[in-house]
């Protein structure tokens, strides 16, 4: 039954895994560039809190879903780092690894 049971949950496993190995090292280091470039901004959680839900609803509406608060913390970030030049779903994936 064990046994089974560890099959069925690997099989289950197979095409999360091939959908996942399609990102590529860009990715990866953008992600983490963005994170890092933001740590400073996001300290202060009183500003990410209410910006996670729209990030989260941005993010899985593939931009569509724009929020007043995202919209409010991306307003701020492009300000406070006008050199950074991540797109509005990197910044919105990175608010919501915070």
């Amino acid at each position: 039954m064990r046994r089974l049971l560890l099959i069925s949950s690997l099989v289950l496993c197979l095409p999360v895994g091939s959908a996942m190995a399609d990102v590529d090292a860009k990715d990866v280091a953008t992600s983490a560039g963005v994170s890092a470039s933001l740590y400073s901004t996001f300290k202060d959680d009183k500003i990410v809190i209410p910006a996670r839900d729209d990030a989260s609803s941005f993010v899985a509406s593939g931009g569509t879903i724009r929020g007043v608060y995202l919209e409010s913390v991306l307003k701020e970030i492009r300000q406070n780092h006008p050199d950074l030049k991540a797109s509005d779903e990197e910044l919105a994936r990175a608010i919501l690894a915070q």
